[in-house]
């Protein structure tokens, strides 16, 4: 995290910083060469450059660097921007992960479905809103930690345990936060918890890219924890700790989509997890089946989702109904989703 705090400090903090806090007195060239440099990854280190930011580019301080009386390695500033960074950043990746996804490869005949709800976009984008602040609070305190040098991540492919660690911490992050999000999310199902904190994910039936991020905060980030623990207890790259934020967020999206490409026994796909919002107790992984299958949880979805006549026909939307409807009153009760009028009239159309 301490090269986007890097970049960011460069672009717009530095310059927001000095504006707000401004430091008093002189600035000397001898403080410029002490403090005028990228944000440093550990108080262990001089303040010099970031040796994972030379190693690529060269990203040079701007000219408000100095001019704060807040210096960028000054912990409140750091962890304020990091907050932002968590909140806003995160925002907007969101929001342009699940525009192009519901864009161009959402199907957008889902909107007839009876289990669609009344302004639905609007009400998963509403949740995320609300909760991705809250989120940031809880999550900031991981990547100010990172960034005061108190995790496992190195800046340079030599710097790995061995060579072939820099290939095998994909999967072996994979690995780990697959496992452990398994059980969080079941637990999250549990009935003294469920109804507060993983219901209002669950309010979506037939979701939309923009459930993707839409949960409770306090869900959303205790399934983001494996996350953030890996780097304290694994070494993980710098640039694959960034590659593999675009990808978590690339995958939550995908997988909230509902264009069921993966027809895989292995894959935890769209269609596997269109099976959880559907029935509810089944399919809690997030990239694989493997701890499905090891809990006696696993669904394997319908062939009828893999064919686009049949996935919005009349008789699947039946049957997914009626079974939704048993298990929704098995789990929750009454139902108290708004569908519509529009569509109770397409729901009474279908059945």
């Amino acid at each position: 995290m301490d090269i986007v705090l890097d970049v960011f400090d460069t672009f717009l903090f530095d310059r927001l910083y000095a504006t707000a806090l401004p430091r008093s007195g002189p600035i000397g060239a001898r403080h410029i060469a002490d403090h005028a440099t990228p944000t440093f990854s550990s108080l262990r280190e001089l303040p010099t450059t970031v040796h994972s930011l030379n190693q690529f580019w060269n990203l040079e301080p701007s000219e408000y660097a100095a001019m704060s009386a807040w210096p960028r390695d000054n912990i409140w500033r750091q962890a304020l921007s990091l907050y932002l960074i968590t909140w806003l950043f995160g925002l907007v990746v969101y929001f342009i992960c699940a525009t192009l996804s519901y864009v161009f490869v959402f199907d957008h005949a889902t909107f007839t479905h009876p289990k669609y709800l009344k302004n639905q976009v609007a009400l998963e984008i509403k949740q995320t809103s609300i909760a991705l602040p809250i989120m940031a609070v809880f999550t900031a305190p991981f990547f100010l930690a990172e960034v005061r040098g108190h995790a496992k991540l190195y800046d340079a492919p030599g710097d790995a345990p061995f060579w072939l660690y820099n290939i095998l911490q994909f999967p072996l992050f994979i690995a780990f936060t697959d496992f452990f999000i398994y059980w969080i999310h079941r637990g999250l199902h549990h009935p003294r918890v469920y109804r507060t904190l993983h219901k209002p994910h669950h309010k979506w039936i037939m979701p939309t890219p923009f459930a993707s991020h839409a949960f409770h905060p306090v869900d959303g980030f205790a399934q983001s924890v494996p996350y953030h623990v890996f780097p304290f207890i694994f070494p993980l790259n710098k640039i694959a700790s960034i590659i593999l934020f675009a990808f978590i967020n690339i995958w939550t999206v995908f997988i909230h989509d509902g264009e069921y490409v993966a027809n895989s026994s292995i894959i935890n796909g769209a269609a596997c997890h269109t099976m959880h919002h559907l029935y509810f107790n089944y399919n809690y992984g997030q990239f694989t089946t493997l701890w499905d299958r090891f809990g006696g949880s696993y669904r394997k979805p319908n062939d009828e989702l893999f064919r686009r006549e049949s996935k919005m026909s009349k008789q699947e939307w039946e049957r997914q109904c009626k079974e939704m409807e048993m298990m929704q009153k098995e789990v929750e009760g009454d139902d108290d989703r708004d569908y519509g009028e529009e569509a109770r009239r397409l729901q009474k159309k279908v059945l």
